[in-house]
């Protein structure tokens, strides 16, 4: 097993209360790096519990862990969320934009509303904490972002998700390109079907008919993605940059 070290590297995983953005700071935390959590509030206060409980569980790997309120929707939480990470861990070092949601629907009966929730979320989110993460991360540093291969292949109902997807993907070249001189590497890493909280938005019978499709013969499980994401985030990749890797099973 690959023994990474991120001993005083600050990492910020957005969305990462639970699912698979928990697993990846998870195996930042068993890395020895200083998580950032990220999560955002919901009424029924949910979000911020399932946010303390994975603290909890990241601390138990002797990790030192801030918890960070923030909305990667909107533009001015993300100002304050990257202030707030200069002033808990002095600035940043890797960046995994992890935060997005689901709205499935047809093009004929999606809303309005679904597309521009997910598209606002899912590739809005993105830049905004790479642009504004980007300004307080150190030289040397990473960002990998969570794209889907979705955004490549495209799936049926999933218009807003695969074009927000594609864009990250576009996004992962320009800015592999723009922040080069810096020694700041992007990456992005495009999952096929993850054993999340998100798969209950898949009917049973569509998830059964893609599995079949796999040739590993299995869903892919967080930990298939961090393992990606440790990697690009270590120094042995400072040559990889642009690059999005499919973590699919072998399915494409």
């Amino acid at each position: 097993m690959v023994r990474y070290d991120f001993s005083n590297r600050v990492v910020l995983v957005t969305g990462s209360s639970r699912g698979m953005g928990a697993g990846i700071l998870e195996a930042f935390a068993r890395a020895g790096a200083v998580c950032l959590l990220n999560y955002v509030d919901d009424a029924a206060g949910q979000n911020r519990r399932d946010a303390e409980e994975t603290a909890e569980r990241l601390r138990q790997h002797k990790a030192t862990v801030h918890l960070l309120e923030a909305d990667v929707s909107r533009y001015d939480a993300v100002e304050a969320l990257m202030k707030r990470v200069v002033e808990v861990a002095g600035g940043l070092d890797v960046l995994v934009n992890n935060a997005g949601i689901l709205r499935d629907r047809t093009v004929k009966k999606m809303t309005l509303s679904e597309w521009d929730a997910v598209l606002q979320t899912n590739l809005d989110g993105v830049f905004y904490c790479s642009k504004v993460g980007a300004e307080v991360m150190r030289d040397g540093g990473r960002i990998i972002n969570v794209a889907s291969i979705s955004g490549v292949v495209g799936f049926h109902g999933q218009a807003n998700y695969a074009a927000a997807k594609a864009g990250v993907i576009a996004l992962t070249k320009v800015m592999a390109k723009e922040l080069a001189q810096r020694g700041i590497t992007v990456n992005a890493v495009a999952p096929a079907v993850i054993q999340t909280p998100m798969l209950g938005a898949i009917k049973p019978e569509v998830l059964a008919g893609y599995e079949k499709q796999i040739p590993v013969g299995r869903i892919g499980r967080p930990e298939d993605v961090a393992h990606a994401i440790l990697f690009f985030a270590c120094e042995e990749s400072s040559y990889i940059s642009g690059q999005t890797l499919p973590i699919t099973g072998g399915w494409f």
